[in-house]
């Protein structure tokens, strides 16, 4: 596939990864770090039934603050009610140890299956070295 070039963005360091979520040999993480005090806004699905990273991001919304970005794709972590409330947990916990930050300065996007959990022993492992190793620019990557 042919995409447009896409500028660096100041303060925005973009990493991926091939996790196994669904998929063997596919990449499906992405984090993107934000340099301290980025500011984040946001606008949800009005569904009676959003999903677990739906709840965390808007819970998240109101210290208006954002330092890290996950996604994932292969699983959607939706309609999979407590388990999928706890691994949206470890996965915000995780990516904030990884990044030095506070969990409400974490959001996440999963796309995939639904009804099925999120297996964060996937991927949790791999935050750490998203988060350090991210450069500018890696647009054609988190495509």
């Amino acid at each position: 596939k042919k995409y447009p070039k896409m500028p660096e963005i100041e303060g925005v360091r973009i990493a991926t990864a091939e996790a196994g979520i669904k998929y063997k040999n596919r990449t499906d993480l992405l984090t993107m770090v934000f340099d301290e005090g980025t500011a984040v806004a946001g606008v949800f699905t009005k569904s009676k039934c959003p999903s677990a990273p739906v709840d965390f991001c808007r819970q998240n919304l109101g210290a208006g603050k954002a330092r890290v970005l996950v996604v994932n794709s292969g699983n959607a972590n939706a309609f999979t009610g407590k388990k999928g409330r706890e691994s949206t947990a470890l996965t915000g916990e995780a990516a904030a140890k990884a990044a030095g930050c506070k969990a409400s300065e974490v959001f996440l996007a999963s796309t995939g299956v639904i009804g099925e959990p999120l297996d964060t022993s996937k991927f949790s492992h791999l935050l750490a070295g998203l988060v350090s190793n991210g450069k500018p620019g890696l647009w054609t990557e988190a495509a």
